[in-house]
Formats: C-alpha cells, structure tokens, sequence
C-alpha cells in the first residue's frame, strides 16, 4: 500500500532547497520533490494506463514531438481546432483520470514554497519526452485564470529548461533540470516564454529511458466547461 501524500511529503518544508530566481514571481527549487520521485512516477503511470499517452496534432497541422496525457477535472487538447481545455479525453469521451491526492499535494506546497499560497489546480498536464523530443517557445495561457501560478515538476532524465519574456524574441535563460526540480512562476511572469531543448538521450534509475514533466494549472472554466486560445508548437 502505497504511502499517504503527508507522509511521502514530511520533512519538505522544513528543510527547503534554496530557491533560484529565474525571473519576477519566477522560481527554480531545487531537489524539491526529490523524496517523492518514485511515488510521482508511480501515480503518473497509473494515469497513462487510464488516459494512455498520445503524440497530438497542432492548429497549424503539425504534430507535438512530445507524448502527453491529463488528469484532473479538465485537460489541456491539441488539434486542428485549436488549443483548449475539456471535461473529456478525446480517445475515449470518458473523463480524464482523477488527479493522484499526491500530485495535488506537491502542487499546493511547492507553489506555497515560491509565494503562491492556496493553489488549488484544476489540471495536470502530463507529458513524457524521449531522446531528440522537445517544446518550442510557448506561452500558457488557455487557462483563461491568470492569477493563479504555473507549476513544473521534472521527473526522470534531466533537461535544459528554457524561459524567456513576455515576447517570443526576448532573451531566454537555460537551466539544466533535473528528477526532483520544480519551477514555478507567475505573477509578473506569468506570460513569459518557455519550453525545453531536445532531451539528450540517457537512463533514468527509475523512469527509464525518457523525462516525465507534470505541470500544474488552475483553469477558469469557460460556458460549456470548454475553454480555447493559446498556441503552441512541438
């Protein structure tokens, strides 16, 4: 049986990594949730099995180099309609798989770490990066609530995040992550510019072969509960 979130936690904020500024309201905390990788990996899992990953198309035809799947009460859909959020998994008009009370639980805390007290996220994008994959310069904001912070947690091979302006051109800092990190921004970087660089290939002790990235988001629900705008490519 696995471990409740409070006691896969204990000890987290007592004893808190440096924070590194990335940018205003923006935060790198290092080794974060670096006790919790295995528990992590294991609830992510058990969202693929329900809400398997998928590699999905872009508005503008394309296809995401970078496999994703939801969970949570809403989840974030690419297509050739556009960029949105929805109750309902396209692959299987079910809902999305309930978020993992341990994902919500780092959520909360590491955006309480970074000066977001009470983040409640609604939505967790799940995505899974293998060798050469990567995500261009983008920008979150489909979730229509601009209040409420991003939260990023890297799981399994380590990346070179990349976070910018609020322009695509603007300067871009890159900041090797590893399994345990967290970033966190918002406020005046809410709307800043991010992705990550192709992944080097590699073998994680535990997630193997790839990277598992869960980001976290609090969503305004739109008439209908279908929220669209946004852009991103892959």
């Amino acid at each position: 049986m696995s471990a409740p979130p409070g006691d896969l936690l204990a000890g987290l904020t007592s004893s808190l990594p440096a924070r590194e500024r990335l940018g205003e309201g923006a935060w790198l905390l290092r080794g974060f949730v670096s006790s919790s990788e295995a528990a992590l990996l294991e609830a992510a899992r058990a969202v693929a099995a329900q809400s398997a990953f998928r590699r999905t198309s872009t508005r503008s035809g394309g296809t995401l180099s970078v496999a994703m799947t939801n969970c949570g009460i809403l989840g974030w859909v690419s297509d050739a309609r556009g960029y949105r959020y929805d109750r309902l998994d396209p692959l299987s008009g079910q809902p999305w798989p309930a978020m993992p009370a341990l994902f919500g639980s780092v959520a909360g805390r590491a955006a309480s770490a970074a000066g977001y007290a009470g983040f409640a996220p609604a939505a967790c994008l799940v995505n899974r990066y293998e060798a050469r994959t990567k995500l261009s310069l983008h920008q979150d904001r489909d979730e229509l609530d601009l209040a409420a912070p991003i939260v990023s947690v890297s799981l399994g091979l380590p990346a070179t995040f990349l976070f910018g302006g609020q322009e695509r051109r603007d300067p871009t800092v890159r900041v090797r992550v590893e399994s345990g990190d967290v970033v966190v921004w918002g406020g005046a970087s809410r709307l800043a510019y991010h992705g990550v660089a192709p992944l080097a290939a590699g073998e994680h002790r535990l997630a193997g072969a790839c990277r598992i990235n869960l980001t976290f988001r609090k969503v305004a629900l739109c008439p209908g509960a279908l929220c669209s705008g946004g852009r991103m490519d892959g």
